[in-house]
């Protein structure tokens, strides 16, 4: 079944901890001074340090150094793409510490192809906790349409995976060497370079200014993303989706329960198991831009969710008000004429922000870091104009694509006159009758994926 909720937009940033949540036990200070490649000053603008990145990692050592800007899940699998093909990464993050923000995350088997290629692939497939059958019901409880996970593994060739965003972020960490991601610090491109000169990233961290010279730079900033609108000042940016979303994590019930989307009249609520034995649940409903419930989130939940079926009034019996996070949807409906400029490249909700519909928000963003990593290469030679424009090439037509898919999906969803919500779930219900691979069919060209080069594990439904 699709699972899809699980990357709803967060405020700025539509994956959460882009240039929001950062590492825990990093150095919260930002670069040391011994640090090559990072000019150092304090808050009058005195020189402590300076290094010439390229002169002294490039040249002296052989390792080139990229600088990416965010550490979220498209900033940190790239960091980790990145340090596998034997760049000199550092990851500058904004935030403080990696506190487990947000909720459940969806990776489907294209993402799960795309870590393979940095070795962890399989420490997510073995998080899978959906097993059995599922699919989309009525707010009455009628299914419309079921599914089950082993069709969903056949045809893609892997399991759909639901892991908590902080579980993915411990997992990616844990591939980075001890350093590399400095929190409490935050960047901004102020030269995006060229095949002649490197780009330059200031920081501040700890009242201290650091310029960063860099062979690359990932722009991993998230939806509101200021790299984005210094490298294309004429777009439009990222436009509201009329949509508003909710997500808890909370205790499984006590009775079981079969997981689920549920379709009503411009509203949408899932229930999704965890492999921690919780569930992640998350909601969506039109509503005006900046909309907020006059009491608390819980008692908004439970006014347009409250007598759906079971497991949904259990689940908001058990949600703390203080926990639920609401997030408008923005989405970048207008693509952008690049991925890239200079040296820098943008990835994940930067480059591509979409709605949830498809739950593909942060698997784009995986897939992004790793394409990137290919391209970047591993030995001499590196030209950035070609590297990133190969790296546009191949994203760019295949995100565009997405994100186009993921509204029309919406608003398929997101129904609300009486007769479209009837008509929908007569055509839905008819459809299923033809097969259990109706909603499958959906992520035909996306879930199938593959990564470029590899190695990628073996797709099980091939192997003899």
């Amino acid at each position: 079944m699709e699972q899809h909720r699980a990357d709803a937009n967060e405020p700025d940033a539509n994956e959460p901890g882009a240039n929001g949540p950062g590492v825990n036990g990093s150095d919260a200070n930002g670069p040391g001074v011994d640090d090559p490649g990072a000019r150092r000053t304090d808050v009058n603008g005195a020189e402590a340090h300076r290094f010439d990145a390229r002169r002294t990692d490039t040249y002296r050592t052989g390792a080139r150094r990229a600088v990416v800007v965010g550490a979220g899940i498209g900033g940190l699998t790239a960091a980790v793409a990145l340090h596998r093909r034997g760049w000199r990464v550092t990851v500058l993050e904004r935030s403080a510490d990696l506190a487990p923000v947000g909720a459940g995350i969806a990776l489907a088997p294209n993402a799960q192809r795309a870590l393979d290629v940095v070795g962890l692939g399989d420490r997510v497939r073995d998080l899978s906790a959906w097993q059995g059958d599922g699919g989309v019901r009525t707010p009455a409880g009628r299914w419309l349409v079921r599914t089950d996970a082993a069709a969903a593994a056949a045809r893609f060739g892997g399991p759909l995976v639901l892991l908590h965003r902080a579980t993915l972020v411990e997992i990616l960490t844990s591939a980075l060497p001890d350093g590399t991601v400095r929190t409490g610090t935050a960047a901004v491109v102020t030269d995006p370079g060229d095949d002649r000169r490197p780009a330059r990233v200031t920081a501040v961290a700890g009242g201290a200014e650091t310029e960063w010279e860099a062979d690359l730079v990932l722009a991993a900033d998230g939806i509101r993303s200021a790299t984005r609108r210094a490298l294309f000042p004429g777009h439009p940016g990222p436009r509201y989706s009329g949509r508003t979303t909710w997500r808890v994590v909370v205790p499984a019930p006590g009775r079981p329960f079969a997981p689920h989307e549920t379709w009503g009249a411009g509203r949408l609520w899932g229930t999704q198991p965890l492999k921690d034995g919780r569930v992640y649940a998350y909601a969506m409903a039109t509503a005006p831009e900046g909309a907020r419930a006059p009491d608390d989130e819980k008692a908004e939940l439970l006014r347009l969710f409250g007598d759906w079926h079971h497991p949904v009034p259990e689940v908001l019996a058990a949600v703390d008000p203080d926990r639920v996070l609401r997030h408008d949807v923005h989405h970048l409906i207008t693509p952008l004429p690049a991925y890239h400029r200079g040296r820098v490249a943008l990835l994940g909700d930067a480059a591509h922000a979409m709605t949830p519909s498809l739950g593909q928000g942060g698997n784009q963003a995986v897939e992004d870091a790793v394409v990137l990593a290919h391209h970047a290469g591993a030995d001499g030679g590196f030209t950035p104009s070609r590297a990133l424009a190969a790296y546009t090439a191949d994203r760019l037509p295949r995100t565009t694509a997405v994100v186009r898919k993921a509204a029309r999906t919406g608003a398929l969803t997101m129904l609300s006159a009486p007769p479209a919500v009837a008509l929908r779930s007569v055509l839905v219900g008819a459809a299923a009758r033809l097969g259990p691979g109706f909603l499958l069919k959906g992520f035909d060209g996306i879930a199938d994926w593959r990564p470029p080069g590899g190695p990628a594990r073996p797709d099980p439904s091939r192997v003899s």
